[in-house]
């Protein structure tokens, strides 16, 4: 069995830690509304309610030991506003478990707001048992690497539907496939070996963004460009999958 199981028709996963058992999301992006009013001018009605209830109910149905967020936990870049705080406070109220926040690049304020309720890791990335946790704006720690699985946010990565009268869909996806060791290698300036040995090479998964209205990566669109600095080069032949389960082949040929 894998060490991090996508949840069916969820953008959310379980992961084996070894001593404990994760739920793990990616971008939840408390507070986007008021982000995109500012950003965008585009005036939209709150989804707080409505992310935080898709989320615990989540939590009940894995029934894990702790939440595990891959970056983005809020929206505004900095110090969180009024609107993130009594979003993030709410939802804080609603868990069981303990949360934990591998930083992202708008997560800058967020261990002052809620340090004492949120473990916030280094930006880097953390490793728990055999799976390696980073929001992926950065290259990840060495010790990462080292694990047999790293989950990755940032990309918020999405496929484009068409059917056969020429119409489209965009649909959130996974990404899954053998992280090129080489890659990250190179970026270090060691060998390969140090970073993982050669019988042991990691699986990368490249998570969809949990909140519905921040956007993503159309990786099957020409043109499009990935948001990680070490994407794509960084993973090898990866397939993409569907939330439903339903696999699409390599995302290089969808």
């Amino acid at each position: 069995m894998a060490l991090v199981e996508p949840v069916p028709g969820a953008p959310a996963a379980t992961a084996d830690c070894g001593d404990e058992r994760a739920l793990v999301v990616a971008d939840y992006h408390a507070g986007i509304e008021a982000g995109l009013r500012y950003e965008r001018g585009v005036e939209l009605r709150s989804d707080a309610d409505g992310r935080r209830e898709r989320l615990l109910a989540l939590v009940e149905r894995t029934d894990p030991d702790r939440v595990v967020v891959l970056g983005d936990l809020v929206h505004r870049i900095g110090d969180p506003g009024a609107g993130e705080r009594d979003e993030v406070v709410a939802l804080l109220d609603g868990l069981d478990v303990p949360l934990t926040l591998v930083p992202g690049n708008h997560d800058g304020g967020v261990a002052d707001a809620y340090g004492d309720r949120i473990d916030v890791t280094d930006p880097a990335g953390v490793r728990r048992g055999d799976v390696g946790f980073v929001h992926g704006h950065t290259w990840p720690d060495r010790a990462v690497l080292g694990a047999s699985t790293v989950c990755v946010g940032h990309e918020h990565p999405q496929v484009r539907l068409e059917d056969e009268v020429g119409g489209g869909r965009a649909e959130k996806a996974w990404l899954r496939g053998p992280l090129r060791i080489d890659t990250f290698a190179d970026h270090y300036g060691v060998a390969p070996e140090a970073l993982a040995p050669a019988d042991h090479r990691p699986e990368l998964v490249v998570f969809p963004a949990f909140n519905d209205r921040s956007g993503g990566t159309w990786i099957n669109v020409e043109g499009q460009e990935f948001l990680a600095p070490f994407l794509p080069a960084g993973v090898g032949d990866a397939d993409a999958y569907l939330l439903d389960g339903t696999r699409l082949g390599s995302f290089r040929r969808v």
